[in-house]
């Protein structure tokens, strides 16, 4: 349920910042609530046209029929849920304020591959092979750009600039604790395999001497020794866990 989790927690950042029942006359979405607008709600409910959906039932959404909106309209369309942690919300976010097809698109331009508004292959490729901590300060500063050349800037540009200055920073925290999270795994991997490669190696050496090839490293020690030696170290190995169990 990672991929669920990566949601919840992206949705938390998401409305720190839409926050609650607003009806600003200057947003185009007028009556918002946790930044579902009205227009959105009806349309969500079914409820046609729009206006028949009073500015009430916006002012008492609760979090749980917002989620399902966020996922269904945006995180899904977006596919930021198939995104590496941080780009997820850089991208989820944006796909909030300006619609998952353009911030799949700004996506792709920062990737360099075509920009078609459609995650595939292509884009999913790109990002494996991508500095994701550049990526993401580059996503962030087309999205800034994007929002400075609209007309309503000189209203929202400050509380813009200061969003995407927050998201940058959380989405970058999320991407250094994820790569932090993988480093530690494979570590504990490896240093619980490392006595299983040791033995693995002894023997194969042991091997490698049977068919008369000589590894300096390893020089002094029968073919023989060396397998029975490497055996007894798994069993041993085996023998550790089962009583620690």
């Amino acid at each position: 349920m990672a991929n669920d989790e990566r949601f919840q927690r992206c949705l938390t950042e998401v409305l720190r910042h839409e926050g609650g029942y607003v009806d600003h006359p200057s947003d185009p979405g007028g009556a918002t609530n946790m930044g579902i607008t009205r227009k959105t709600l009806a349309r969500w409910r079914k409820i046609s046209p729009w206006t028949d959906l009073p500015k009430s039932s916006v002012a008492s959404l609760k979090r749980d029929e917002a989620a399902l909106i966020y996922r269904a309209n945006y995180w899904n369309p977006s596919r930021a849920g198939d995104m590496p942690a941080g780009v997820d919300l850089a991208l989820f976010d944006f796909a909030v304020n300006s619609g998952p097809d353009r911030a799949v698109r700004t996506l792709q331009a920062a990737l360099g591959v075509a920009a078609d508004g459609e995650v595939g292959p292509v884009t999913l490729a790109a990002l494996r092979a991508a500095d994701l901590a550049r990526l993401l300060n580059d996503f962030c500063d087309r999205r800034l750009a994007f929002l400075k050349g609209l007309s309503t800037f000189v209203v929202f540009g400050r509380g813009w600039t200061r969003r995407v200055a927050d998201i940058r920073a959380a989405a970058l925290a999320d991407l250094k604790t994820s790569s932090s999270t993988q480093r530690r795994v494979i570590m504990t991997m490896l240093s619980g395999y490392r006595t299983y490669i040791v033995a693995a190696f002894m023997i194969v050496a042991g091997l490698a001497q049977v068919l008369g090839v000589e590894l300096p490293t390893l020089d002094g020690g029968s073919a023989g020794s060396l397998i029975l030696e490497a055996l007894a170290i798994i069993f041993l190995r085996k023998g550790l866990k089962g009583d620690a169990a």
